[in-house]
């Protein structure tokens, strides 16, 4: 979590002229209108934040400014004269650069060759001066007040170092707006602090940040101005310290939001999962709990606890050394995915676009793929039972697309989520495991996500939940199971569970008196 008591300069009025102007813009992608009308300006040495629901617009807004698309009518202005991207590198070349989530750096190269990339310096013979790329980049990292190494590759860097890497590229190029997409949904709280250090340098020597995030203790902790966005309107733009949390939140989905964590009391039932002493060397040592039919458990700690890594194991994604995962009191075959879905159990992954989908197929395709042998015909898959199993699924779960033929990488990132769930729930699990099921996605998804695995459990389902977010955790879990360094640091009750005693013993801190 961001320092929130670092406050922004919450001034208006004395930036001076926008240095980044959207004006009216509009795009569509055939009848679907992504972005409609949308205006609000940039100010130099100003952290504006983007806010709004997936498939809000904003993504399509940050891809206009990236000369990716084209706006179908409206204007785009940097320093008060209008633009025109053909591609990427004319909104290069205009002083505009974009960190995304996902860092794209060539890992075979250098950190300071991918600083370079296109730019390099030469020598009088023509050929590539090393030695003052090398000085370069030094130089950038001295100013950004980092500490990395130019010469090592970029394959094996941290997304943090990753993103920090693409933050000197960008002002190699003398970029003076930054936008920066969802850039600390990956990073730990150390690290998103030293990303905010950088940006509040960045904003005081006169470049104009964009940030888009869904986390609004970062909003408030970074930005003075936020611009809301619903359904590809623009909603307000005001000033950070004019709005509350509450006030953002329901301009961004048009509604008060009471029920962020909907959690029904469940009588728990039956034990299901059994994990007894599991252990794998340098990962995680002698695991153990239970969950009961109807309960949700979460899985909490530190980044680097071991919490993915153990329910890998348990799904059989991940091999372990010793000790046993029992299932209905039968022990499951470990190292095989396949035995635990033939039990029973399904496994959400954190990461839904390398792990959970496969981003080029078709939406239907990628609802059914777990199941496609049992839906084949004498060995063949027809599209109309595909079609079917797909339609019944994305339609429990309210998923928003325009046809399931659609790839599913054309999704926003809620409903890519809600595509994974589909997914796993159309095998029929009596065991889900979710991890970081709501990361990325915007509060009123994160609504709809909290009440289908509150209704699960209510059903009877048992449900394991790994989350970062401790509001996430407290809202929903009957019990928390807390890791610190691959081994468990705690056990509490709902009622035991707060805030500090999560964090006390993530830390491995007793809760004072």
């Amino acid at each position: 979590m961001a320092d929130s008591s670092a406050k922004p300069d919450n001034r208006a009025g004395d930036h001076g002229p926008a240095r980044l102007e959207v004006a009216g813009v509009t795009k569509s992608f055939g009848a679907v209108a992504a972005v409609q009308g949308v205006s609000f300006p940039l100010f130099p040495g100003e952290a504006h934040a983007l806010v709004g629901e997936n498939g809000a617009g904003k993504s399509t807004i940050v891809k206009m400014l990236a000369g990716v698309h084209r706006p179908d009518t409206g204007t785009l202005r940097v320093d008060g004269a209008d633009v025109e991207f053909a591609g990427p590198a004319d909104a290069k070349a205009a002083g505009i650069a974009v960190i995304y989530q996902e860092p794209t750096l060539f890992p075979d190269l250098s950190v300071a060759e991918n600083i370079a990339i296109g730019n390099q310096p030469l020598t009088r013979l023509r050929q590539i001066d090393r030695k003052s790329m090398t000085a370069n980049a030094e130089a950038l990292f001295r100013r950004l007040g980092v500490h990395l190494d130019p010469g090592r590759p970029a394959r094996g860097l941290s997304i943090a170092d990753q993103q920090l890497v693409e933050i000197a590229k960008a002002l190699s190029a003398e970029a003076r707006v930054l936008i920066m997409d969802e850039p600390t949904a990956a990073l730990s709280a150390v690290e998103v602090e030293r990303l905010f250090s950088v940006v509040r340098s960045l904003r005081d020597e006169g470049a104009a940040i964009m940030f888009i995030s869904h986390r609004f203790e970062e909003i408030t902790a970074l930005c003075e101005r936020v611009t809301i966005m619903r359904d590809g309107k623009h909603v307000t733009t005001e000033l950070v310290s004019e709005l509350s949390v509450d006030d953002m939140i329901r301009k961004m989905v048009g509604r008060d939001l009471s029920a962020l964590f909907p959690k029904q009391d469940v009588e728990p039932g039956e034990v299901l999962l059994e994990v007894d002493k599991l252990s794998r060397e340098g990962v995680f040592r002698d695991i153990s709990f239970q969950v009961r039919e109807g309960e949700i458990v979460a899985l909490a700690g530190l980044v680097g606890a071991g919490r993915s890594e153990v329910m890998q194991a348990v799904f059989g994604v991940d091999p372990y050394d010793s000790g046993s995962v029992r299932f209905k009191k039968k022990k499951l075959k470990g190292g095989s995915p396949r035995a635990a879905m033939a039990a029973g159990l399904a496994l959400v992954p954190e990461d839904r676009r390398q792990q959970g989908l496969v981003m080029d197929l078709s939406i239907e395709r990628n609802v059914t793929l777990p199941r496609a042998r049992k839906l084949a015909r004498l060995g063949l898959l027809f599209g109309g039972s595909e079609r079917k199993s797909a339609l019944t699924w994305t339609e429990k779960l309210q998923t928003k697309l325009g046809k399931l033929s659609d790839a599913v990488g054309t999704l926003s990132g809620g409903n890519q989520q809600k595509v994974v769930l589909a997914k796993w729930l159309a095998t029929g699990p009596r065991l889900l495991i979710v991890d970081e099921p709501t990361r990325g996605i915007d509060v009123g998804t994160k609504a709809e996500v909290h009440r289908l695995l509150s209704s699960l459990a209510s059903d009877g389902m048992g449900v394991v939940m790994v989350s970062s977010e401790l509001p996430e955790v407290l809202g929903m879990a009957d019990r928390v199971i807390v890791l610190r360094e691959g081994k468990v640091a705690a056990e509490l009750t709902r009622a035991e569970a707060t805030e500090e005693s999560v964090m006390y013993a993530a830390m491995g801190q007793k809760v004072s008196a």
